[in-house]
């Protein structure tokens, strides 16, 4: 039997990241994660279980430092690094209207969506060459469509579809580099539990999905598990939709 295969996973402690470390652990994986929020890296551990292919630390993807550390941590705990998910960001769009819109503000969304994805891949490739492993960034629909008021989100996430084209030229062969853009992703389940809110859908919010339904973090999981396999062997460069469809259908106002 061979050995389990190694992910590190930032941004895993709520919402579609804890969502992708469940997935993972149950398929046999051995999984590193971070997060910046210490109380969320808490109840993680105590949702997923003290298990001895957990690895869950404290750490910010913008901190070049924490970044290398956690890595490090990894390898001395599981010996190895096969795979590296870059989920973590800030999840809130609205940042505001652009004329009000602070330079501090517009600088964290794209340090921890962005720069993040560039340290995690900077400090994970020599270990992944080896491995001959992939990695998978999370960027988002709205690198693709927007909304009014959120410049800061859109831009960081063009960015990280941009950044896995250009990481996946580079690193190849011995690295694919693929991203996924989630669309409507259901967390209210996932989030620590000072932040959970009951679940609840309208028609509306069904049926403009031609799947029927919202996402669910097992969706972007799912494909996560896929792209970081072997079985995407040929896939590098590539930005994959997860979104039910909705960016395809086309709606008017009535």
């Amino acid at each position: 039997m061979s050995a389990p295969r190694v992910i590190f996973l930032t941004g895993g402690a709520q919402g579609i990241g804890l969502g992708i470390a469940s997935h993972l652990l149950a398929r046999g994986d051995c999984v590193a994660l971070i997060d910046r929020d210490a109380q969320a890296v808490d109840e993680c551990r105590e949702r997923l279980g003290h298990d001895d292919r957990l690895l869950a630390m404290v750490a910010d993807v913008g901190d070049e430092a924490a970044v290398a550390e956690s890595l490090d941590r990894t390898l001395a705990r599981f010996g190895r690094l096969d795979g590296l998910i870059h989920n973590a960001g800030l999840s809130d769009p609205f940042a505001g209207p652009l004329e009000s819109l602070d330079l501090s503000t517009w600088q964290a969304y794209l340090t921890t969506n962005l720069t993040g994805a560039f340290l995690c891949a900077k400090h994970g490739a020599p270990h992944l060459r080896r491995s001959g492993g992939a990695i998978v960034n999370i960027a988002s629909t709205r690198a693709l469509q927007s909304e009014p008021d959120s410049e800061a989100y859109a831009a960081s996430k063009g960015g990280v579809v941009a950044l896995t084209h250009a990481l996946a030229v580079s690193l190849g062969p011995e690295i694919r580099v693929n991203a996924i853009s989630p669309g409507w992703i259901e967390v209210g389940n996932w989030q620590q539990r000072a932040h959970q809110a009951p679940v609840e859908h309208r028609d509306i919010d069904r049926d403009q999905h031609p799947t029927g339904r919202v996402g669910r973090p097992a969706d972007v999981a799912a494909m996560a598990a896929f792209l970081l396999s072997d079985e995407a062997g040929f896939i590098t460069g590539q930005n994959v939709v997860v979104d039910g469809g909705m960016t395809r259908r086309m709606i008017y106002a009535e």
